[in-house]
């Protein structure tokens, strides 16, 4: 058997004991060449389509006229929109009220929220007569308006509290129907003695005709028993009147703080407090001054930081204003100014937006060198385009009179120019023998 080779070793694969085999090579192995020179990766060569990807435009052209003609007559419908935009002012950071700590005396100071000024004049030019939000009902039957003012002082303070007692969860229509009948159907308590609604009469009054006067208005069961309880309280310990301190009011059954603080300021004209209802703390959540929970809390936060002067005012406005714009189901933010000026943080955008397009377009009065008021009325209106595109062919004959203008080659008839009146069938193919 012959011997074997001797076999060498397996040499080392390089780089460049590679390089005699790359494409393109001449077979050469010199020492110059053996390197390859650097080739581009293969990532890099694969072209990028985000990079190569453009925007396509599409424009889709409607004929009117039909295949065997050379001329086409395209009509283009053009809705031209102008919009005049000032230049972007500053997006405003709304803040809410928030507590601060004086670093030289440590006092603990409340902030006032950002823009709660302009806000508050808004809605008061709102409620103000002729405004969006004025003739709410509370105007003309709010509970402090409800009293008789043909009846004594006294009186008057016991029908104000009633109002308020009744008032709970029940509108101000309502409310107002059922005070009339007490002060107008309940029974004197003695006879000769008036009819209507009196703290005698009252203790007098059967519970059951009682309940049935005021029957309208909500939770008129557990009602009827905190008038009665009540009555006796006042004729026990306050010698017949209404207490003039909020700890008494609220020591009465059924009447909680707002009802408190709003009798205090409409019976007694004294204001320790606000009345906070559910259209303040609903409305004042959604402007985002504050995040609270219920009518107590929001009423400790008001007091917080708005000035004193306003403590009475501020229920009445918001709660026209809740009843008449900011409704608790369907907002009207397209004709509130807080939405329309960008002050309120909850406004709905769409109904904003048709606002303002409403707004634009309305009557807008001129008065010109003689003393003449001209009413002139801004409307979008949409205009028609007739586009006359001619193909392979010139127009033979003389064109009628009428204004042109030739844009990109293409020339464009308004609308208001003639029209010419279209080839019949029979002249198209004499024309075209």
């Amino acid at each position: 058997m012959p011997p074997r080779p001797v076999v060498s070793p397996p040499r080392r694969i390089t780089r460049s004991s590679l390089a005699r085999f790359r494409y393109g090579d001449d077979g050469s192995s010199t020492k110059e060449n053996s390197t390859p020179p650097p080739t581009t990766d293969i990532e890099d060569a694969i072209p990028s389509l985000a990079a190569a990807r453009k925007r396509k435009r599409t424009t889709t052209l409607v004929e009117t006229a039909s295949a065997s003609s050379p001329r086409r007559t395209i009509k283009i419908k053009k809705e031209e929109e102008i919009e005049t935009k000032e230049a972007a002012a500053p997006r405003r950071q709304r803040k809410p009220a928030r507590k601060t700590v004086d670093a030289n005396t440590g006092d603990a100071k409340v902030t006032a929220p950002s823009d709660w000024e302009e806000m508050y004049d808004a809605v008061k030019a709102m409620r103000s007569p002729g405004g969006v939000a004025s003739n709410a009902a509370v105007d003309t039957m709010g509970c402090e308006r409800l009293a008789e003012t043909s009846a004594n002082p006294r009186d008057q303070r016991f029908q104000t509290l009633i109002a308020l007692m009744l008032s709970s969860q029940t509108k101000d229509t309502t409310n107002a129907i059922a005070m009339k009948r007490l002060q107008t159907e309940l029974p004197p308590h003695a006879p000769g003695a008036p009819v209507g609604l009196n703290l005698e009469n009252v203790l007098a009054v059967d519970p059951e005709l009682l309940n049935k006067l005021i029957w309208a208005v909500g939770f008129h069961n557990n009602k009827t028993k905190y008038i009665k309880q009540a009555a006796v309280i006042l004729r026990d310990q306050w010698k017949g009147d209404i207490p003039d301190t909020i700890e008494g009011l609220v020591a009465l059954p059924g009447v909680g703080p707002k009802m408190a603080h709003l009798c205090l300021s409409a019976a007694w004209n004294r204001t320790e407090g606000i009345g906070v209802d559910v259209h303040v703390h609903r409305i004042t959540n959604l402007w985002g001054w504050h995040t609270t929970k219920n009518p107590e809390e929001t009423r400790l936060a008001l007091q917080s930081w708005l000035p004193r002067d306003r403590w009475r005012e501020i229920n009445w406005l918001l709660v026209g204003f809740g009843q008449t714009v900011c409704l608790p189901v369907g907002r009207r933010c397209g004709d509130c100014e807080l939405g329309l000026r960008g002050l309120c943080r909850a406004a709905e955008k769409k109904k904003v937006l048709e606002g303002r397009r409403v707004r634009e377009s309305a009557v807008v009065e001129k008065v010109e060198d003689g003393g003449t008021t001209v009413k002139v009325e801004e409307r979008e209106q949409d205009e028609v385009v007739e586009k006359d595109v001619v193909v392979n062919e010139a127009v033979n004959g003389p064109m009628e009179e009428s204004e042109t203008e030739v844009t990109d080659g293409v020339e464009v008839k308004s609308e208001h120019a003639p029209q010419r009146e279209p080839l019949s069938q029979k002249s198209r193919r004499s024309k075209k023998g």
